[in-house]
């Protein structure tokens, strides 16, 4: 019997299966990094824990060896004993919360107004050439350098902090939303007309839909920033904060409280982070 030249032998397939099965450590090691290959959950748990328990073990070794000093880089025991002390004292949920009105205020404000604008700037090419040229030298000017005229123009309450975080996302936002809006096939526009959209509808009801997990995905990022421009944003002026709180500690060392401040705005950077990629799943389940 002679075998097409693409099949496969029952030999061959017997000795491939051998070989795999006398190496499983190979063909796992194949298997895990092959690119865009899923990865198990508990996998991915287990290797999230080796990480954090490599940095931390370093963390240790380098704090108790004596390599780097104490006041350079404090022990993780000073850290936790400073986070549960002001936890207890109710001043750490005064901060935390302060911190999160700035953030949440200005994200909220921000993207209000960049999403249609963006979805709008991408989808029509007269409002592109408007505005392009402006966002573009906008975004690229430093969030601080502006700090001074915010407490002038504004003062030096709530609103110049929530302005500090506006300024700092809204350009960014309005740029990546209308890449994602340009990015749409134009067959779904062209369908859409041909079933009897309105062109003025395009936008909202063919552009948004399409570019709906994109625009979540910039939400999470811009996100991420807001949280990075809280310190710029509680520089002068503020009485309370997370970046308060650090920048005081800076003037007295205390860098346990420093830490402390930075492992808060991380852990609400990721909880904010998990809440975007959650809600990305249930209103986009079919891009996951």
């Amino acid at each position: 019997m002679t075998l097409a030249p693409n099949a496969t032998s029952p030999i061959s397939h017997i000795v491939t299966t051998s070989v795999e099965t006398n190496q499983p450590g190979r063909s796992a090691w194949k298997a895990v990094t092959t690119p865009f290959r899923a990865v198990s959950r508990p996998l991915s748990i287990t290797l999230s824990v080796l990480v954090w328990g490599a940095v931390i073990g370093g963390w240790f070794a380098l704090t108790y060896s004596g390599a780097v000093k104490e006041m350079f880089l404090p022990r993780p025991e000073s850290v936790l004993s400073t986070t549960i002390s002001m936890a207890l004292d109710g001043s750490l949920w005064e901060h935390v919360l302060a911190s999160v009105q700035v953030v949440l205020i200005g994200f909220v404000i921000s993207s209000i107004v960049a999403v249609p604008l963006g979805l709008t700037m991408g989808t029509y090419r007269i409002v592109q050439a408007a505005l392009d040229p402006l966002v573009n030298f906008i975004r690229y000017l430093p969030v601080t350098s502006f700090v001074p005229l915010f407490i002038l123009w504004i003062g030096i309450g709530i609103e110049q902090r929530v302005a500090v975080i506006i300024f700092g996302i809204f350009f960014q936002q309005l740029v990546m939303i209308a890449d994602s809006a340009r990015s749409v096939q134009r067959d779904l526009v062209n369908a859409a007309y041909t079933l009897g959209t309105k062109r003025g509808d395009t936008v909202f009801h063919i552009v948004f839909p399409a570019t709906l997990p994109n625009v979540l995905d910039v939400l999470r990022v811009t996100m991420g920033w807001a949280w990075t421009y809280l310190v710029v944003a509680e520089l002068v002026a503020a009485r309370s904060g997370l970046g308060y709180i650090s920048l005081k500690a800076m003037r007295g060392f205390q860098v346990d409280v420093i830490f402390m401040a930075i492992a808060m705005i991380g852990i609400l950077g990721l909880c904010t982070d998990q809440l975007f990629r959650g809600i990305r799943r249930l209103v986009a389940p079919w891009t996951n």
